[in-house]
């Protein structure tokens, strides 16, 4: 209870600190697109940089974030599956999405399909963890936000790049669907490559980038069923290929015009379960159009804005293992305007407004549309030099034909976020906020295939806080802890009611408790071969109450896929031309059920790999997965590869060298 009290009167007790110090904060213009505010923020942010991005073999999107910051997975299977990520207790659905600051989760299921981003395009990774983004200040963010950040300016000069990495799984003898055994196959020595090929081009005045790429992918791995049977995973076969093309033009005044456009297509096999005969065929297409404006000064120098107009259009065609044909199609135009004004040194003014209209034609939904968007405001004052306190508000509507009796089409979104710099070490940060989602255009209107949407349903809602603080012990050494609460009711479930038929309700309710810790050193080496050696430390604890279904406290329950615990670790040792990294990732029981009946056990991976640059113009990267060939399911009945080799050549040719 003490520990509660000073929690939620520490904003207050701050103001009591002797600071007299009127020094102000700056303000700063990122290489990405769509950013605003300060250096230091109240909300917990880890980013993902180009370096890291190109030193992996990650292969698709799903896997880079779990590798590189230790992220919670849900996946089907290997390559292509569906796949999504778990940011303290909530999934994909209740994470924004954000391609270069404009939201992409799709209005007919609340997902994203991420496996989609060629990796390659890929300039950062902004991972905002929980709700109370004040940045983006985008809606439906119950576990956090994912902004990939894919447009910024080129180099001065021509850069071309293409990169080739081929996944292997070792083969074995293994028991067909029929109970015999059958001999290794060892063309899955060869089973899944990836390749990529870009262009980039500078000027003072503009920079052109584009980037092509092609996946392949059998997904035929030897895994261990439940019957304790050497199987091997078939029907399970990816292909997409896909292109993407930006343009970034400087105007007077630090403004930049900014153009992209990208286009996917995928052709996927997905079986019932695990080692199911039975298979649905998928096709998605996707084709995506932005034009933005960025531009720091606008009529005077303390004023700032940016804007951006988004085209997006999606199909997905499924065939069903019983031969019956869906289709949906998704159009939707978004438009965000973020404005920022500076009146006062100690004062920085925030105010957006974002709209979208979506039109959705399906086979199961029919044809809909709908209006989507909100206005907000945000203040950063910093009353103080180590104080820093971000309040904001937002007012949310959508333009849902029907809702819940009661339930109203809008709803006001409060966050206040706070930063205090107790030492030049030491960092305190601070945040309460409100969480709220409208339903989709699925959970409303769904009809077919034994199912049934719910047009009276109500948004989901929530609250939430979190404490954190970050100490820089010394120069390379970082450690940064992070307390978080958050409670949500209405969540939207789908549950088997008379005559079997599936239908959304307003049955979720729950209680997140955590805590996560982050470790990292970097220590120099003056002697020998080597430069450096890099050594990071991840732990997440988790506990979650269900308290729907008439369960409480006392029933404990807990969220399904939703592990109590999850360690990462890794070294790496870097030397001029190269790197090796070993990594490990565990993850406690997870249940799949909403009763805790049945769950998945715990698992460790074990990785390990090396990078070697041969010049400027070669590099070589290598790693090995899976090393103690764990068996493990991430999705109930849907087994997860064992130990893999993944081998890759880079090639760059560049007209323009650093230091030049």
């Amino acid at each position: 209870m003490k520990f509660l009290l000073l929690f939620l009167l520490l904003p207050f007790l701050l103001f009591a600190q002797d600071i007299t110090d009127d020094e102000y904060f700056f303000f700063y213009e990122d290489e990405g697109i769509m950013v605003t505010g300060t250096v230091q923020r109240s909300q917990h942010i880890q980013v993902v940089e180009k370096e890291q991005i190109e030193n992996s073999s990650a292969g698709d999107l799903v896997n880079l974030l779990h590798e590189t910051l230790g992220l919670n997975i849900v996946r089907y299977g290997a390559y292509g599956n569906q796949a999504g990520i778990n940011l303290r207790g909530f999934d994909s659905k209740r994470i924004a999405f954000l391609i270069d600051g404009t939201p992409v989760n799709s209005s007919l299921d609340g997902k994203f399909e991420i496996s989609q981003i060629n990796i390659n395009s890929i300039e950062r990774i902004e991972v905002i963890y929980g709700g109370s983004d004040s940045k983006y200040n985008v809606s439906g963010a119950f576990g956090g936000i994912v902004n990939i950040i894919t447009v910024k300016k080129q180099e001065q000069g021509l850069k071309l790049t293409a990169s080739v990495l081929n996944t292997s799984y070792i083969s074995d003898t293994y028991r067909d669907r029929n109970g015999e055994t059958q001999n290794p196959q060892w063309e899955d020595l060869f089973d899944t490559q990836n390749y990529s090929v870009s262009a980039a081009y500078g000027r003072e005045a503009f920079s052109l980038t584009a980037n092509i790429f092609f996946n392949r992918a059998e997904n035929h791995f030897i895994f261990t069923d439940h019957y304790n049977y050497s199987r091997r995973k078939d029907n399970n076969e990816v292909k997409n290929t896909g292109a993407s093309v930006s343009f970034v033009w400087e105007l007077p005044d630090y403004t930049k015009l900014i153009t992209s456009s990208n286009f996917f297509f995928g052709d996927s096999n997905f079986p019932v379960s695990g080692f199911s005969g039975n298979i649905g065929s998928q096709k998605d297409f996707s084709a995506r159009q932005n034009f933005m404006l960025d531009a720091p000064r606008v009529f005077h120098d303390d004023l700032a804005t940016e804007a951006s107009f988004t085209w997006h259009f999606s199909r997905r065609d499924y065939t069903s293992p019983a031969d019956v044909f869906s289709r949906h199609d998704q159009h939707s135009l978004a438009v965000i305007n973020r404005w920022n004004w500076y009146p006062l040194k100690q004062l920085a003014l925030g105010s957006g407004i974002d709209y979208r209209f979506i039109i959705i034609d399906s086979t199961e939904i029919g044809s809909r549309n709908r209006h989507d968007g909100g206005v907000y405001l945000t203040a950063e004052f910093k009353p103080v030099k180590q104080l820093l306190l971000i309040p904001s508000i937002k007012a949310v509507f959508s333009g849902a034909n029907q809702m819940a009796e009661g339930a109203a089409n809008a709803a006001i979104i409060p966050k206040f976020g706070l930063l205090w710099e107790v030492t030049e070490q030491l960092a305190v940060r601070n945040n309460y906020f409100r969480s709220f989602k409208f339903p989709d255009f699925e959970e409303l209107y769904w009809n077919g295939g034994g199912g049934s949407g719910n047009p009276d349903l109500k948004p989901e809602d929530g609250w939430g806080a979190d404490l954190g603080a970050e100490w820089h012990i010394t120069e390379n050494m970082y450690l940064e802890s992070v307390f978080f609460t958050q409670w949500i009711k209405d969540s939207i479930h789908w549950f088997s009611g008379s005559g079997n038929i599936w239908r959304p309700e307003n049955v979720g309710e729950a209680v997140f408790f955590g805590l996560e810790n982050r470790f990292l050193s970097e220590i120099p080496l003056s002697k020998g071969p080597f430069n450096k050696i890099t050594m990071s430390l991840t732990y997440q604890y988790i506990l979650s109450y269900l308290l729907s279904y008439g369960y409480t406290f006392s029933s404990n329950k807990r969220i399904p896929y939703s592990p109590e615990h999850t360690i990462n670790g890794s070294a790496e040792i870097a030397w001029n031309s190269g790197s090796f990294t070993v990594s490990g990732h565990y993850e406690s029981l997870r249940y799949h059920n909403t009763a805790n009946l049945t769950s998945l056990k715990p698992y460790f991976l074990l990785n390990a790999g090396v990078k070697q640059d041969f010049g400027e113009d070669f590099s070589f990267f290598g790693d090995l997965r899976n090393i103690l060939n764990t068996s493990y399911e991430s999705f109930n009945d849907y087994p997860m590869p064992g130990i893999s080799l993944s081998l890759g050549l880079k090639a760059n040719f560049n007209t323009y060298r650093k230091g030049e």
